[in-house]
């Protein structure tokens, strides 16, 4: 018979290690399969030609989805069988719902960087969409940005970034109150710190609202691999009304 004090033990053990392996299967999102069997969803991705909204687009290309690439420069956007490039924008609410009504899921991947006032930038194009995702009752997913988020002290992120990138931030953040008092069914998906093209590799930890690094304390993400964890979470939804992050 085992002594009891070594079967506690050893239970307490298998518990533990149980809820270590639940935790990082949770934090750690595998590359999808080349042959997704989610169901084909038409995307619309709004800025489908910046750095960020391309790869989106591909990404969901790569997987089987149709999409509707639309931007002011149409001929930036990449070429794929499943990409349908179109002239749009963003704030021509009438052209951007005609669009809405051919997708299931729209992608808002613009920033507030064309030269003017951010926040009057940020806004303009976020009321568009939160309107058109209202009126045509789609999901919209917006790319955010690590503003947005918290440090783990709790302290926003917004607090410790130098003046020059605070307008950008400070839109992005206002886009998210936005969201929040809508009735719209919204996710805004803010990156790591550092964003940037590289590879896709399919595996990051996945949060909500504060800033994620990884063991060198470092916050980044590629490109591609914040595209693969967003055409994710189109097919397999989890972070309904509410933020996500991503990182290394």
């Amino acid at each position: 018979m085992v002594p009891t004090s070594v079967k506690t033990c050893c239970q307490a053990v298998i518990a533990a290690a149980a809820l270590l392996f639940a935790h990082g299967a949770m934090a750690v999102q595998p590359a999808a399969s080349d042959s997704t069997a989610a169901r084909p969803v038409t995307v619309l991705v709004v800025g489908a030609s910046g750095m960020i909204g391309s790869r989106i687009a591909q990404e969901a290309a790569s997987r089987g989805h149709p999409v509707i690439g639309a931007a002011r420069s149409p001929e930036k956007i990449p070429r794929h069988a499943n990409i349908r490039a179109t002239k749009l924008d963003a704030t021509d609410r009438a052209a951007f719902t005609a669009l809405a009504r051919e997708a299931d899921v729209i992608v808002s991947a613009t920033s507030p960087r064309g030269g003017g006032d951010p926040m009057q930038e940020a806004r303009a194009v976020g009321d568009a969409a939160i309107a058109v995702a209202s009126a045509t009752g789609r999901r919209l997913l917006v790319v955010g940005g690590a503003g947005s988020l918290y440090l783990p002290t709790g302290k926003p992120v917004f607090d410790t970034l130098p003046e020059r990138v605070r307008g950008e931030a400070g839109a992005m953040r206002a886009v998210l109150d936005s969201l929040k008092a809508s009735d719209v069914n919204w996710t805004f998906f803010c990156p790591a710190t550092s964003i940037s093209p590289g590879e896709r590799t399919g595996k990051y930890q996945i949060g909500a609202t504060t800033l994620l690094s990884d063991a060198q304390g470092k916050s980044r993400i590629s490109a591609e691999d914040f595209a693969h964890a967003l055409i994710n979470e189109i097919e397999k939804p989890t972070h309904i009304r509410s933020q996500m992050t991503v990182a290394y």
